[in-house]
């Protein structure tokens, strides 16, 4: 018979982080956001913890550029709080659930973006923003003309539109719902997000058509909507999962959520 284990070696045992063995991501979210998380719990491999940290919105007013704007330079200084109460559960990933800032400024804005936030994680941590994963989602479909929706306001899509094209994409159109707050957009009629896409942004001359705007899910919408058009159709946070877990070595595939998910 082996010898008992230790009481030391029982203490030592029971601390081994089995919790998100294969992955301890940390989603970075908007307090006004019940969609990411919404996202997430429908996307969960075995072995893999999603561990969420709200950056505070006080001004959720988006009715208009200028308030669009405020909220955009207001949530730049409370994102590196949240960032960094989320590193004292020690994720493996850092996934930003949010895409309007990682937007801004086009390319070189999206990666000025990620170094302020590597300035809060340190070097070792992945990090996974929506712009940075809805360029690789179209990058392994081979898309090179795209339409998008976004709930934003026109100095939002501007920058949808710039980041597209700045990353080497033909943008016939962007469309956005000019949503009032920030918590209305995750109130969005699935009717109005299907109108759009079907008689707005659908034509012969766009190769797949993507949406920002994480509290907007469309994780239940799009799978019919790619079958019935023939070409991808691809959320912004279904991209950002997927980004997430592939850069993290899971590989694991579902069905039923998207082409995305199935044929990467």
């Amino acid at each position: 018979m082996g010898e008992e284990m230790s009481d030391d070696n029982k203490q030592l045992k029971a601390q081994e982080p089995w919790i998100g063995a294969r992955g301890r991501i940390a989603v970075i979210i908007p307090s006004t956001n019940i969609g990411v998380e919404y996202d997430c719990q429908h996307l969960i491999p075995p072995g893999v913890s999603w561990h969420f940290c709200r950056f505070y919105i006080e001004q959720p007013d988006l009715s208009s550029d200028d308030m669009f704007m405020s909220f955009i330079e207001a949530i730049r200084h409370t994102i590196p709080d949240a960032l960094r109460d989320a590193m004292t559960c020690e994720p493996s990933q850092i996934m930003m659930g949010m895409s309007a800032e990682t937007f801004w400024g086009g390319l070189e804005g999206n990666t000025e973006f990620t170094e302020r936030l590597r300035d809060v994680v340190g070097p070792e941590i992945g990090i996974t923003t929506g712009a940075s994963a809805l360029d690789a989602a179209l990058k392994a479909f081979g898309a090179k003309k795209v339409a998008a929706l976004t709930p934003y306001q026109p100095i939002g899509d501007k920058q949808v539109h710039r980041f597209l094209e700045e990353t080497g994409y033909e943008v016939s159109k962007v469309v956005g719902l000019k949503c009032d707050t920030a918590t209305s957009i995750a109130h969005t009629p699935p009717s109005e997000v299907i109108d759009v896409i079907l008689n707005q942004l659908d034509g012969d001359d766009v190769d797949a058509i993507v949406q920002a705007g994480t509290n907007l899910s469309a994780l239940d919408l799009f799978p019919a909507l790619e079958k019935q058009l023939g070409k991808p159709v691809i959320p912004i946070n279904v991209a950002t999962i997927w980004h997430t877990f592939r850069t993290t070595g899971v590989d694991d595939k579902f069905y039923g959520k998207g082409w995305l998910f199935e044929r990467h």
